[in-house]
């Protein structure tokens, strides 16, 4: 009997997985494949990358399941096509299944992988698992796209009540139960693991000591969301973001428990959806601005303060704060993103890319759709961004959502002391010179 291939991804778990629950529903041998793309990590400059070790061990810990139920994961390490066939040419597969990526390189990866199992005769099927609506599930009466948070939002919360939300099993939020057709022996026994996994070292990594935010969040947390979410030295937000990006959880999952404690962090899980459409419709944003005409504003790019920026020796402490936090944990609090990002963008008129760039390197929970889209919010340029003229002040954002200075004391031990650098930049310059450049760099745009 044929088999039929799954290829993980962004959903590296077993349970309420959409694609990998009906490949095991097609009453064949399914063989799960994960791909260590080298297009992906030669791009990731630092070879300590916390991100590649988590992956890593979250592919052990799924392999080790997986062997428990008499299967393996066959891993490879190499560019898409070349592996892909290599691994049709091995297993002769009758279909390959995988769950659908929103991002423009793996759009492009997709395509040509879907190629290649055509020219072979094999069928290359995928799903909506990543993220609730997709696509152009969620759009204007007449077929646009939305561009403006708020209804989207509303034509995705009535959407959500139409096709059932929580009560209708066939609803955006039903449960795929994977695991329990793995544990009905689905999996592919009758072939023994081929092939040794590249170790971190032979793929040009060295393990990370970075530790990872747990993939269980108090109820607790989320039922207060609302309340705390904006302070950051209260624990009060989920740090799901890296097990988001990876699908060690499931996006309905969380969904249906918003849903029951807290309608502020189910907003937050519709920003993601709607981030995911604004690229798959809007793909330039990937590298220029969503209004083309922010992309004529005149920055400044002043490499030494990007540099003392990005070290959190602005002498700013609320910036630097979230700048430490970064470097030193690959988080940063969500207020404090908004606050350093404006900063950047409009105190020392960087350009954005910049920014949003070294988030990209940094950040545990990079995502290419949400970081695109929060900065380009920042700057002014993206959809529902905030209007140019509106420049954050430093202080009172500290005034307001860190009076006390725990937040910043934490991450800044010379903080008020001699030590502790003066800052880069005065704010009622910043804010003037700002509006001047952006604009002059408007008019110019608009012609």
């Amino acid at each position: 009997m044929r088999m039929n291939l799954f290829w993980f991804r962004r959903d590296l778990r077993t349970e309420d997985n959409s694609g990998l629950f009906h490949a095991l529903n097609q009453n064949k041998p399914v063989q799960c494949v994960f791909l260590f793309d080298t297009e992906i990590l030669s791009a990731l400059e630092n070879k300590t990358d916390a991100r590649v070790t988590f992956l890593y061990d979250t592919l052990r810990a799924l392999d080790k399941e997986l062997q428990a139920w008499g299967g393996f994961l066959d891993v490879r390490y190499g560019s898409p096509v070349t592996v892909w066939q290599q691994l049709l040419d091995e297993y002769q597969p009758e279909a390959v299944y995988s769950n659908r990526d929103y991002e423009p390189y793996a759009r492009k990866r997709d395509a040509s992988v879907g190629q290649l199992c055509q020219e072979k005769g094999i069928e290359f099927i995928q799903y909506k698992d990543h993220v609730i609506f997709e696509t152009t599930d969620v759009v204007k009466s007449d077929g646009s796209p939305y561009t403006v948070f708020t209804p989207y939002k509303r034509r995705w919360l009535e959407k959500l009540q139409v096709e059932g939300g929580m009560s209708d099993v066939q609803g955006p939020l039903r449960a795929f139960p994977s695991q329990g057709k793995i544990k009905e022996g689905a999996l592919n026994q009758h072939q023994q693991r081929s092939l040794e996994w590249p170790s971190l070292n032979d793929m040009g990594f060295n393990r990370s000591n970075m530790s990872i935010p747990p993939k269980e969040v108090s109820q607790a947390i989320i039922a207060m969301y609302d309340k705390n979410r904006n302070f950051p030295s209260v624990d009060g937000t989920s740090k799901l973001g890296i097990h988001f990006r990876f699908g060690t959880i499931s996006i309905r999952d969380k969904a249906r428990k918003a849903m029951l404690l807290n309608e502020t962090f189910l907003s937050e899980l519709v920003w993601r959806d709607f981030y995911s459409m604004i690229l798959w419709h809007f793909p330039h944003v990937a590298s220029r601005s969503f209004r083309p005409e922010y992309d004529e504003i005149a920055w400044r790019n002043n490499e030494m303060e990007f540099t003392a920026w990005c070290q959190g020796m602005t002498g700013y402490p609320i910036v630097d704060a979230g700048m430490r936090e970064l470097l030193a944990t690959g988080y940063m609090h969500n207020r404090v993103r908004m606050i350093v990002a404006s900063f950047l963008t409009k105190h020392l008129l960087i350009d954005w890319r910049w920014g949003e760039a070294w988030f990209a390197a940094h950040l545990l929970d990079f995502d290419l759709s949400s970081n695109n889209g929060g900065w380009q919010w920042a700057a002014g340029c993206g959809t529902d961004a905030a209007p140019y003229f509106r420049v954050f002040s430093p202080d009172a954002q500290t005034e307001k959502f860190d009076k006390d200075n725990k937040y910043i004391r934490k991450w800044i031990p010379e903080f008020g002391i001699s030590s502790y650098p003066r800052p880069i930049v005065d704010h009622k310059m910043a804010r003037e010179r700002c509006l001047l450049v952006f604009k002059e760099g408007l008019e110019k745009g608009r012609g």
